[in-house]
């Protein structure tokens, strides 16, 4: 019963447990003896708190708020009881359902809604305010996103299959590490290991082949030297294929928050359309659109209860994979997923672009910034180290809407280029 409630106040506000709500929670059970009670307080004596100090500000409003619904849930009981029995002369039978709603109605949230006239000074400080963002190592990927991923996001890339989806999110990943943030990587296409041995050829400055032979002393002077400039952390998680749900996920970032005190800035997950959903039973008979959707939905939810941008990938279709312009309509499995999706680009590769060891992102949603500002631009790929790196302007020069200084302010203010074919790359 006692580790029931642990269990229940964690989950509830992500915090250890006070010693005096456990004592309340089972004072209130009804399915405990006398004896038992006894015991646990007992029990609960024994305990040596810890010495770290516990925020009970929220849990002390939830109580008070659940007393107050109680009392008048009951006062508001008694009453239409007064009234049945004719002892309330002022309030006839007609009135009882509107006490009873009344007292289910007491709140503490004050909140009703954004007044548009009275609330134009928390506007205009939301307009000015500075919001929280990721920031990428590549230029046009901040330019795009007007500095970075904002929490509360869902963020997808679209590619097909040995395009470079694991790679850009891998790169992504350690970029972020290196400037300081905490990032969870979350994996259920390759083993943890392959992951992390990605990560290492990105910042250790080696190649995938040459980590095999490189000697341990040598091994651990790379890791030193990363250890002593990166302030962030990296977790990587592994999930059988098409096992894991939000659900999963969110048990995973209390587990990590309790045991490690380890709370993301940013969540990868390789990939979105081999999790499964938390709200669909899997084998149920439903179609692609609706399941991939949910999946969707339920991530994009996780970024907002905790507050980070979630990154992560999805397949084209098989038309989309040979098409050197792809688009919305080539996602794979369901279209209810850009749908849901606050920022998506595809990778794009050719043997042209191959040559030169470069890849084309083109933009195909996009709520941070006018998505036909640097709507197709190219990035630099070392494939051996696993990175990602900015090219100069002058191999930008043969792409449609590329080019561009800034973004559009008024009508007619850029000159929008037609031409969409590879000629003109340059490194």
């Amino acid at each position: 019963m006692i580790f029931d409630e642990i269990t229940q106040f964690t989950t509830t506000y992500n915090l250890p447990t006070p010693i005096e709500a456990l004592g309340l929670a089972i004072k209130e059970r009804r399915d405990i003896t006398d004896e038992q009670l006894e015991k646990s307080e007992t029990y609960l004596k024994e305990i040596v708190e810890s010495s770290r100090e516990i925020s009970q500000e929220q849990w002390l409003i939830d109580k008070t708020e659940k007393f107050c619904q109680e009392k008048a849930i009951y006062n508001a009981v008694l009453g239409s009881i007064s009234i049945l029995d004719g002892k309330d002369k002022t309030h006839d039978k007609g009135q009882i359902p509107k006490i009873l709603s009344d007292a289910l109605a007491i709140s503490f949230d004050t909140s009703v809604g954004h007044d548009y006239l009275e609330d134009s000074d928390e506007r205009y400080e939301f307009y000015h305010r500075k919001e929280e963002r990721i920031p990428f190592d590549l230029d046009y990927f901040n330019k795009i996103t007007k500095g970075g991923l904002p929490n509360k996001t869902l963020n997808i890339a679209l590619a097909g299959t040995g395009v470079g989806k694991s790679l850009f999110m891998c790169h992504v990943a350690a970029g972020a590490m290196s400037q300081g943030f905490n990032v969870l990587y979350i994996t259920m296409e390759m083993a943890e290991e392959k992951i992390a041995e990605r990560i290492d050829a990105n910042l250790l400055n080696v190649a995938l082949d040459d980590l095999m032979s490189l000697p341990k002393d040598m091994y651990d002077k790379k890791v030193a030297k990363v250890k002593s400039k990166v302030t962030g952390k990296l977790i990587v998680k592994e999930y059988p294929t098409a096992s894991a749900s939000a659900t999963h996920f969110r048990t995973l970032l209390n587990e990590l928050n309790l045991k490690k005190s380890f709370v993301p800035h940013i969540i990868f997950i390789d990939y979105l359309n081999i999790c499964c959903s938390a709200r669909i039973k899997a084998g149920a008979n439903i179609n692609s659109y609706t399941y991939v959707k949910s999946i969707a939905e339920e991530l994009r939810g996780l970024a907002v209860e905790y507050n980070v941008p979630i990154v992560s990938a999805t397949q084209t279709t098989r038309s989309g994979f040979t098409s050197s312009d792809p688009g919305l309509e080539d996602t794979s499995e369901s279209f209810g997923l850009p749908a849901t999706a606050d920022f998506m680009f595809a990778l794009v590769t050719s043997e042209d672009l191959e040559e030169l060891g470069q890849l084309m992102v083109k933009q195909l949603k996009n709520r941070y910034n006018d998505p036909t500002y640097y709507k197709r631009f190219t990035i630099g790929v070392d494939r051996s180290k696993m990175r990602l790196y900015d090219v100069e302007q002058s191999g930008q020069d043969g792409l449609a809407d590329a080019g561009n200084d800034k973004p559009l302010n008024t009508f007619g203010d850029r000159e929008m280029k037609a031409k969409k074919s590879f000629e003109g790359f340059k490194i």
